[in-house]
């Protein structure tokens, strides 16, 4: 996964930094890190293609006040999707990434 950043360096601070993932510097401050379990998912549209990430958590609630005590600000408050409860930060380069605790059984556990 790539993510493109006006600010790639703040990017990679937050990610360093806020979520603590662990990191290898790939050579001048190119930093790659490692991810917890991941899945995919495959949405239709009639619209244009896009792509999104989300991360998911055991609690959205407590990882909300955990990262806006770290100074995340949360630019969507905690919804019921039915799937799960989702909400949405804004990253210090200005994009966006999901935050969600499902109720669906977890594919990264099979």
């Amino acid at each position: 996964m790539v993510i493109y950043s006006r600010d790639a360096e703040a990017d990679r601070a937050f990610f360093r930094d806020v979520l603590g993932y662990p990191h290898v510097d790939a050579g001048g401050g190119w930093l790659i890190f490692k991810l917890p379990p991941a899945e995919i998912a495959v949405h239709p549209t009639d619209g244009p293609e896009r792509h999104e990430l989300f991360l998911m958590c055991d609690d959205v609630n407590a990882s909300v006040q955990e990262l806006t005590a770290k100074g995340v600000t949360f630019i969507q408050p905690v919804t019921d999707q039915g799937w799960g409860l989702m909400s949405i930060l804004q990253l210090p380069g200005g994009g966006e990434v999901g935050l969600y605790e499902p109720r669906h059984e977890r594919a990264h556990e099979l």
